[in-house]
């Protein structure tokens, strides 16, 4: 049961995909919805001791907090306003702080929420707000819910693919999901690969029997790909079924090997076309 959301509001990109989503969400759970924007402080001070000069270096930072509070006070604004007019039941906090900080931050407050809601990456536009999200996600212990920015309008998931490959995370993402999945009218199991990678116990066949005893309607895609083409063949399929979210285990790997997520995650990332409920 999914009762207690929270979103991450950007304050340097348009946040309206983020408000617009998970408000919509909040009103179809009948869920409490806590929006937390941040504020950035830019990392570019010098602190010095002497005199004069460190009075200015502290005019300076008094002045980049109090711009960092207007821009999250801006988003948030907007944010209460479309809360207001849906009538769901909501809570606003701001938080103003260098980005590392920020992150680290809101990370720690969705530990306590049934789910956390964030702005998809843009990897074409340097900008702070592209960091708490990956963040969250990796440290917030729970399900997030990335929404693309591209997504306008209402979210509903009525239609949803369960990227299936046996693994643990993709079962603790099949468990995240379960709220969705009770309401949803239709899922697709979407199984790539599976006989390199999947343990016979736990198929996509087996999976699919389990959701069918839970109610809704399910049908299972097998197809194969070789791993560069992994996540674009799960977005065509999420077009061609008409998928209104994606489930998937979020993959983490050395710093050596692949950076701090998997190849095929970070992919997702960087190109989602559809809500992806992330488990990390």
């Amino acid at each position: 049961m999914i009762k207690d959301i929270l979103v991450h509001i950007p304050t340097e990109r348009p946040p309206r995909p983020a408000i617009e989503a998970s408000i919509s969400l909040a009103r179809s759970l009948d869920a409490h919805l806590d929006a937390l924007a941040t504020g950035y402080i830019r990392p570019n001070l010098t602190y010095i001791t002497d005199g004069g000069a460190a009075t200015a270096v502290a005019a300076v930072f008094e002045g980049e907090q109090k711009q960092a509070a207007e821009r999250s006070a801006a988003a948030l604004a907007v944010f209460e306003l479309e809360a207001r007019t849906a009538g769901i039941a909501y809570e606003c906090r701001s938080v103003q702080d260098f980005p590392a900080e920020a992150a680290s931050t809101i990370s720690a407050a969705a530990r306590l929420y049934d789910l956390a809601v964030v702005l998809q990456p843009d990897n074409n536009q340097e900008s702070f707000d592209n960091s708490p999200p990956i963040e969250i996600l990796l440290q917030a212990g729970g399900p997030v819910l990335f929404v693309p920015h591209i997504f306008r309008g209402t979210f509903n998931a009525t239609r949803i693919g369960i990227c299936w490959d046996g693994s643990r995370v993709a079962a603790r993402a099949f468990r995240d999901a379960k709220p969705f999945l009770s309401r949803a009218e239709s899922v697709v199991i979407i199984s790539i690969n599976e006989a390199q990678v999947a343990p016979a116990e736990a198929s996509a066949q087996k999976l699919l029997q389990h959701i069918v005893r839970s109610g809704p309607s399910a049908t299972l895609i097998e197809l194969t790909a070789e791993r560069s083409e992994v996540a674009p063949c799960i977005l065509s399929l999420a077009a061609d079924e008409s998928l209104d979210m994606l489930v998937m285990g979020a993959y983490g790997h050395s710093r050596i090997r692949e950076g701090l997520l998997g190849g095929v995650t970070r992919e997702m990332l960087k190109t989602m076309t559809v809500p992806t409920l992330l488990s990390h």
